[in-house]
């Protein structure tokens, strides 16, 4: 461990250099830039909210989420799968992506797909600011009395989580992405089922029970819910907890066993 931890000192540098990388060249040629990060879950936010909001809107079924303003709910579950879809896109194709610089330079392997990772949580902390920008609209305006207490610190707790799970799952994409280039192609419909399976712009409680139980089984779902929770000021829903806490560690750490057992091979497929 202690090998480990000089080490990663040793690349510090270049992980912060490849942070600023890969968040600059996600907003290259733009004309707003890093704005884009603000004004796409805005827009998102609003566009769901009409959609869906005169169907599904006005009564959440779900005491944790009562009085909660319908974009609000949308918002706080958009953030947080844009973040896990972003964040496991950019760490499965980082091997190939950085393909050059493996084959001239030596550098931990593990630092391309974490450096994908920590730039889309930069990006996604700042996001963040249009939560809370829109929850202070609609306190402002009177819509929603939001409960402040202790339980929105807590908040912090699952977003550690959807942090390891995204780079669990990261790891073992970057792993087979190298082998196999339909992953990618494969994963994009992942993404799309696990996005119908986290209630984003829908409430669980509406789903029968049987239906219930499979949404469940999606860590997405019970990170999502356990940050919505907290943030209105509610306390965890602690099987989820656990279930979340205990999936995203063991999904990092076999990602890590997968990516460590072939990094040596990477070299001949990129």
């Amino acid at each position: 461990m202690k090998q480990f931890v000089d080490n990663f000192r040793k690349y510090t540098y270049l992980l912060g250099q490849l942070v600023k990388k890969n968040i600059k060249l996600r907003y290259r040629r733009s004309y707003l830039g890093m704005l884009w990060t603000l004004i796409e879950p805005l827009l998102t936010m609003i566009v769901l909210s009409v959609v869906f909001g005169g169907m599904l809107g006005r009564n959440g079924q779900d005491p944790a989420f009562e009085g909660v303003p319908f974009p609000v709910y949308v918002l706080t579950g958009r953030l947080l799968y844009s973040f896990f879809s972003s964040a496991t896109n950019s760490a499965m194709k980082s091997i190939r992506a950085n393909g050059a610089m493996i084959k001239k330079v030596y550098v931990p392997k593990y630092i391309y797909p974490f450096s994908g990772i920590l730039a889309n949580f930069v990006i996604f902390l700042i996001s963040l600011v249009v939560l809370f920008g829109v929850m202070i609209f609609f306190l402002a305006t009177g819509d929603y009395k939001a409960p402040m207490n202790g339980y929105m610190f807590l908040s912090i707790i699952p977003l550690l989580n959807l942090f390891i799970l995204a780079f669990g799952v990261g790891m073992v994409l970057a792993t087979l992405c190298v082998f196999f280039r339909d992953i990618e192609y494969l994963w994009s419909v992942m993404l799309m089922l696990i996005m119908y399976c986290s209630a984003i712009f829908y409430f669980v409680g509406r789903l029968s029970d049987g239906t219930q139980k499979l949404v469940k089984l999606n860590p997405l779902f019970g990170v999502i819910h356990n940050f919505r929770r907290t943030f209105f000021g509610q306390p965890f829903d602690m099987t989820l907890l656990i279930y979340t806490t205990v999936f995203a560690g063991a999904t990092l750490l076999f990602g890590i066993i997968v990516f460590y057992k072939k990094q040596d091979t990477f070299i001949l497929n990129i």
